[in-house]
């Protein structure tokens, strides 16, 4: 696996776009839509609607798979309530 981004092209709400993601991340998030039961550019495209315009899409991706790596880590009993 390599660590240099690799550039993938989506299409968010029918316009394409770029990103360039490392590997391990490209296989998380196709994973992460997998799981969810969505492809990889409607997930994107979830992200890119809730990120700040202080944030890049390639960021505000890497930075959703980490908490949803760190979620699935959380214990039970960590978890928030209602």
């Amino acid at each position: 696996m390599t660590a240099r981004p690799l550039k993938r092209s989506l299409t968010l709400r029918g316009h394409r776009t770029s990103v360039s993601l490392e590997e391990a991340f490209w296989q998380e998030f196709r994973a992460i839509a997998s799981e969810k039961g969505i492809s990889i550019n409607e997930l994107a495209a979830a992200i890119d609607a809730d990120r700040g315009v202080e944030s890049g899409l390639a960021s505000a991706i890497r930075v959703y798979i980490l908490s949803q790596i760190k979620a699935r880590q959380r214990p039970v009993s960590d978890a928030p309530s209602n």
